[in-house]
This record gives structure tokens, sequence and C-alpha cells, in this order.
């Protein structure tokens, strides 16, 4: 199917009452107690756990590598992601790294065609100890993914980090020619970054923007913010850099699409289980696209970040823990 929950249903829901409805999910998203009971209480876990095999591909990396083959042989390029949430000590952040390490190791070895393509928080990699340190665990898995032709793609995060996200970025580009960077259109500062971030020539990945920030600080989702994304990508297009159009919104790839710039990007890529069947109608245009995947078992963020994208998505997972042989994976790409 192509929309998760039947479009007239949706439509007949007060607008308001989605905003509220998101903003309701990105408070959870956002919540220390929330976490932390996840992380330190399997019960949470184990209840969720067939609403989050939607969206999460594998709890290890042996399922993942499978999983990652049988994407490809459908057509699409692949992305991993570990999953997880900001690490704020020294322990945290070592494991986060070695995990990568040993994906670029084992990736030489997983019979792929195509180098799959890693994504990352800097937060994840150090940088709520220090920029410094992110820097440089970032730059090591850069050398290692480099030399097996795989590209490393740095995720943006809340407002309040993208100074720091650009500063490594920018040190990072000017020696690693297979770093790249998230960009979020909702921010109002976007625009403006763009005149420091495009002339580096690195590939960018433009979507719209997850976290939950204030109207003088981002744009709420709507018109006004595909307008802003449309003019956004045009600009990066123009610059001539690689550039990955990163959206589920079946209403703005429409509105890309009927200007022409879909057939200029480099790729469209989608989160794993958000939309399969719309992805593949684009695969099957010729598009070239890639499956966003994310794996591993801390996923308190990733779930409840997917439910706050599309609020009615909370039904299909209300349906999934019912039913959950309703998740087949691969079966929809």
């Amino acid at each position: 199917m192509t929309t998760p929950v039947d479009a007239q249903a949706v439509a007949a829901l007060d607008p308001e009452l989605l905003r509220q409805a998101a903003n309701g999910l990105k408070g959870l998203a956002a919540d220390s107690r929330c976490r932390s009971g996840f992380v330190d209480n399997p019960v949470l876990s184990s209840i969720l756990a067939p609403a989050a095999d939607r969206y999460i591909v594998a709890a290890d990396q042996n399922t993942l590598f499978e999983r990652l083959a049988v994407l490809e042989g459908k057509g699409y390029r692949t992305g991993v992601e570990y999953v997880g949430e900001e690490a704020r000590n020294s322990a945290e952040v070592d494991e986060v790294v070695s995990e990568y390490h040993e994906l670029i190791s084992r990736h030489e070895k997983a019979g792929l065609e195509l180098p799959t393509q890693l994504g990352f928080d800097l937060s994840n990699v150090g940088s709520l100890i220090s920029p410094r340190t992110a820097a440089e665990n970032c730059e090591a898995l850069l050398r290692g993914a480099g030399a097996q032709g795989m590209g490393i793609l740095i995720s943006m995060e809340r407002s309040s980090f993208v100074d720091d996200i650009l500063r490594v970025f920018a040190g990072l580009a000017g020696k690693h020619d297979n770093v790249a960077l998230t960009l979020q259109a909702h921010l109002h500062r976007t625009e403006s970054d763009l005149d420091a971030v495009l002339p580096l020539g690195r590939k960018v990945r433009l979507v719209k923007g997850v976290y939950n920030e204030p109207a003088d600080v981002a744009l709420a989702r709507g018109p006004e913010l595909n307008e802003r994304y449309a003019r956004i990508l045009e600009r990066i297009l123009d610059a001539g850099n690689p550039v990955a159009v990163a959206t589920q919104d079946a209403v703005l790839l429409d509105l890309l699409d009927s200007r022409g710039l879909l057939g200029r990007v480099e790729e469209m890529e989608m989160l794993h289980g958000v939309r399969p069947a719309l992805l593949k109608s684009y695969k099957d245009r010729g598009i070239s696209c890639r499956v966003a995947t994310v794996y591993g078992t801390n996923w308190w963020l990733h779930l409840i970040h997917r439910l706050a994208e599309y609020p009615p998505n909370v039904l299909v997972a209300l349906a999934d823990l019912a039913e959950p042989e309703r998740v087949r994976f691969g079966s929809e790409y």
C-alpha cells in the first residue's frame, strides 16, 4: 500500500489535533524519563518490539547484513545507522565507535555489490564530550570506510548542536571526499548555512527536520516548508553538489517532481519501513533509491520519531502489536 492508513480518514482529522499529537510524540521522544525507562527496563522494549520491527531492520550485525543483501537484490542502495541515544560518557562513545569499526570490517566480507553508506549523529561519537573527540573518531571511521569506497553521512541534530556539527564537518570535508552532511530545511538558518557548506563540494542529504523547535528557530510542516525545501534543493543542485532527497512526504515529492528537480538529484532516500511502496514507485521509474536502515536495540527515539512524523501511524503501530505477523521484512519493496 502507498499510504500507511486510509487517506480519507486522515483528511477528516483536525489538522490542529494532528499537530498537537506530533508535538506530544516528540515530547515523549525527548523525555529523559522515557529514555531511561526504556534502557533500564526490558519490559517496555519487549512490549513495543512488534511495532518497532516495522522500522528497525535488525538487532545485530549478522541479521543486518543478510537483510542489506535482500534490499540490494531488489535494486536499492543501502544506508546503515546503529541506533542509539546521545552518548554522554567515554564508555558509551567507545561502544558506538567500536560498533562502526566492526561494521566497516565486516562489510568487506559481506558480499554486497555496492558499498553501503554509514550514518550517525556526532553526539553518538563524542561531541558531547568535545567536538574534537567527535572529529577524531569520525576521521578514523572515514579512513576505514574510504578504503572500501564507503561514504559516511553526518546526521543533523537539534538546533543547539548545529554550530559544532558544521565546524566538525568543515574540518573533515577538506581532507575526506567520502564525508557527507545532513541539512534540515525547517531551520531558519539553513539557507544562510549553505554559504559555508556548498563550497566544500561534498554530498548533502536534505531532510525536512524532525526535532521539535520553537517558531523563531524553525518552520512547522506545511506548504511554506515544502516551498523552502524546494528552494534549498534547487540551490544545492545549481551549486553542483551531489544531493540526496530524503523525505517520505508524497506531497513534497510531487512538488519537486513537477519542477523537474527529482531528475537532477543523485538519489532519493527513505527510512526503512516508512512508505516502502512509494519508494518502489520511484525506483521503478529509474530513479536511484536508497533505503536508510537502522539496527540495534536502543530504538525508543527512532520509533517515536517515526510516529511523530505522521501521527496516524500510531494506529499502524497498535495494529502491529495486535498482529505481529503483519510485518514481513522486504515484502513491500
